[in-house]
């Protein structure tokens, strides 16, 4: 498998990396680079990546260097009408990939810019949120989920316990899949469930109140300044005039509301393991937790671009 006069195991890995860092891969089936499947598009640089890799001494770390420091990999993902006449689906790579993120990592993504995220390595299985009776069915024998406590609740979606017949309901909207037999290219869909959970599943409600805290008290003293520190926390550039004027105007209708209603606003900011600051008014931390459940719901904020 390993000998220099062979580069097949190389190929596959190398293609395997650069579909990781381009959304696709040289060869783009990646299961099959036989005379079953897809031609390389690059077949020259498929050649010289394996060879690249054998006599680096398999150095996964010197490979992935390699390729985010090319100019190909650092070109903008920004597409114009003639790129798409040219190259519709970019197998000449004249643009950066863009692709959403896997499962895990969009839930890593949330947990990281709000803060909660746990980023030691290795240890068991750990188990976040999870619905009520989702196991009810899972017999021989019955089991019934406890959600951890504490850092369990934010470690990486890595750790996240995998139950192969009931799937983690957020790992599953989102196409990870069972594990019950192999699969080397995950599909991704588009689906409305996916933006309910992003609103609605504790994890991303109690990471859009924790960034809430740090836009509150780190963020500046006016809503404008918030704002932008919410944006470039989250999304690594300051908002559009647009996006700007659409999302101050939903600030001031929720702020309203729960300066009305500030039983829902405590019902807002208790969901969640991590307990809500005593020292941001809870009607303001409410509206701003909204605001923030709009940000990390965004297209943007679950793609890699």
């Amino acid at each position: 498998l390993v000998s220099k006069e062979n580069p097949v195991v190389a190929r596959v890995f190398v293609n395997r990396l650069w579909k990781l860092l381009h959304g696709q891969g040289i060869v783009k089936t990646l299961d099959d680079l036989g005379s079953q499947g897809d031609w390389p598009t690059h077949p020259q640089l498929l050649d010289w990546l394996a060879r690249e890799f054998i006599e680096s001494g398999w150095d996964v770390k010197h490979m992935v260097k390699l390729m985010v420091t090319t100019g190909t990999y650092r070109q903008t993902s920004a597409t114009t009408p003639a790129l798409r006449t040219i190259d519709p689906f970019n197998r000449w790579l004249a643009r950066q990939g863009r692709a959403r993120l896997e499962a895990e990592l969009i839930r890593d993504n949330a947990l990281a810019v709000s803060g909660l995220l746990v980023a030691d390595i290795g240890g068991p299985s750990v188990k976040p949120y999870q619905p009520a009776g989702y196991w009810q069915h899972l017999n021989f024998p019955k089991r019934e989920w406890q959600n951890d406590k504490g850092d369990g609740l934010y470690r990486r979606g890595l750790y996240t316990w995998w139950q192969r017949s009931f799937l983690h309901p957020s790992l599953l909207a989102f196409d990870a899949s069972s594990r019950e037999e192999s699969v080397c290219d995950r599909v991704r869909s588009n689906t409305p469930l996916q933006s309910l959970v992003l609103l609605n599943d504790p994890t991303y409600v109690e990471a859009a109140r924790v960034l809430a805290e740090r836009v509150i008290k780190d963020g500046g003293g006016t809503d404008d300044a918030r704002l932008v520190f919410a944006f470039r926390t989250a999304l690594q550039r300051s908002p559009h005039a647009e996006e700007a004027r659409l999302l101050l105007e939903l600030l001031k209708n929720h702020r309203a509301v729960f300066s009305e209603d500030r039983a829902a606003a405590g019902q807002l900011i208790a969901i969640g393991n991590r307990p809500a600051a005593k020292d941001v008014d809870a009607a303001e931390l409410a509206a701003w937790t909204n605001v923030m459940r709009v940000l990390l719901n965004l297209h943007e904020t679950v793609t890699r671009e």
